[in-house]
């Protein structure tokens, strides 16, 4: 039974060539080989890095590093279970986003809106893009049909909730100044600390001793240094998970986990595959769970945060309040970029916000945000539902309701029951790095 299920879960995902093979319960049927990146020492650029991201004196604070935040015991995300982290000289200002994951960026395209462009149409206007995404149709996004959603005039790419950042080099630089964070001060400041720092020497090998002269220099190559420890360093992008390993016939999933990649690729289910893509590429690089695309999804309000406790605060995603280059583009206001679910189990918090503290709690939301709503959002004095009460009414209708199983209505039948829910947390799990493959 386990192997005619993997085998129509392949076809479902449209992974690879079919390749006839016995196997035990809960093998891949059709095994592929995967691409993964090279694994060479660090260069001295990335060595150098290395001393950088781990350097809490470049705080205010004098206690948080880039990986303070970003912990590679958790797969470069957030250690602490609070929804947001907090920065600042005392480390009592509170953040307003959920710290994103810094693993599988290596393959993360531009910011650009629209499909997939050559270099030349980088030359097209942001606002001409999103002016023609405002009458064009979008399309339904499903599991087993991607390639019509890749059309959609949305954004997609970049770095950050917001994608305000195209490379790494230019990410690094946004959380060491943010004052909620680690509150560097300036340029100047920080230069001056890297120019005092116990490796200060590698940057006159590296630069020459001129480096020290032009300040924004410094701190620019400093952050490209850190971009190439992301890069060269394994540990960013590894591609160990028992899926992977699965998917090249190394690893079996369990009963539960196979039917959680089944109905996690299923369109008339979860439809997760519909944005978190779960097959590898034609050319064998391995699936990153994500299209890369900005959804409006409509994730309730946390009451968490400080900044919420201005009602008239709302966190708008590309439209601002970080990202403002696009903000006069309505229709793509709540929208935050789709992360990549390789090794979404071992966060302690999710989406934009850090509203959801569990996967059980995440799979409730998508199941339960047009079905039952109660179950999702709080209520207002007068006893209503207060769905989508973290996005102004005015732009209610960015909020997807077209892909599934967000395509349901008030009082119908829930997509999942509380075993497919439990089957496809099952699945997830197996997108956790590390696993001990078979052979």
């Amino acid at each position: 039974m386990l192997w005619l299920l993997g085998a129509g879960l392949l076809c479902m995902a449209g992974a690879v060539a079919a390749v006839e093979t016995q196997g035990l319960p809960g093998t891949n049927p059709s095994p592929v080989q995967l691409r993964r990146p090279p694994i060479a020492p660090l260069s001295g650029m990335a060595q150098l890095g290395q001393k950088i991201f781990f350097d809490a004196s470049l705080s205010s604070s004098g206690a948080l590093s880039c990986g303070s935040c970003h912990s590679p015991d958790h797969a470069y995300g957030p250690p602490s279970d609070a929804a947001v982290m907090f920065g600042g000289p005392a480390q009592s200002r509170q953040g307003t986003r959920a710290v994103p994951g810094l693993t599988y960026l290596e393959r993360q395209p531009n910011f650009s809106i629209g499909p997939e462009k050559d270099e030349d149409d980088n030359l097209v206007d942001f606002a001409q893009l999103a002016a023609a995404g405002q009458q064009a149709a979008r399309a339904k996004k499903v599991a087993t049909g991607t390639a019509a959603s890749a059309v959609n005039i949305v954004p997609q790419g970049g770095l950050f909730w917001d994608g305000r950042a195209d490379t790494l080099q230019d990410q690094a630089i946004f959380p060491l100044l943010d004052p909620n964070e680690m509150d560097g001060g300036s340029i100047e400041v920080v230069a001056q600390k890297l120019r005092q720092a116990s490796y200060a020497p590698r940057f006159a090998e590296l630069f020459g001793a001129n480096i020290f002269d032009n300040t924004r220099l410094l701190v620019a190559e400093a952050m490209f240094a850190v971009a190439r420890y992301q890069v060269e360093e394994p540990s960013f992008h590894p591609y160990s998970s028992k899926f992977d390993y699965w998917l090249e016939g190394r690893a079996r999933l369990s009963e539960s986990e196979l039917r959680g990649l089944q109905l996690f690729n299923d369109p008339d289910n979860a439809n997760c595959a519909g944005c978190h893509t779960s097959a590898p590429t034609r050319d064998g690089l391995p699936p990153l769970f994500t299209d890369h695309q900005y959804e409006a999804l409509g994730a309730p309000r946390n009451a968490a945060l400080a900044s919420n406790r201005d009602p008239n605060y709302f966190d708008l995603g590309v439209c601002g309040p970080y990202r403002t280059d696009i903000a006069e583009q309505t229709q793509y206001c709540g929208m935050f970029l789709t992360p990549t679910l390789r090794n979404t189990a071992t966060r302690r918090v999710f989406f934009h916000n850090g509203v959801f503290t569990s996967l059980e709690q995440v799979l409730d939301f998508y199941n339960f945000r047009d079905t039952n709503p109660e179950r999702v959002y709080p209520r207002a004095a007068d006893g209503t539902v207060r769905k989508y009460d973290d996005l102004p009414e005015k732009h209610h209708g960015n909020v997807d309701v077209a892909d599934p199983p967000f395509e349901r209505h008030l009082g119908d039948t829930p997509a999942m029951t509380a075993q497919d829910e439990a089957d496809i947390i099952a699945f997830l799990k197996t997108l956790t790095d590390g696993y001990q493959a078979e052979r």
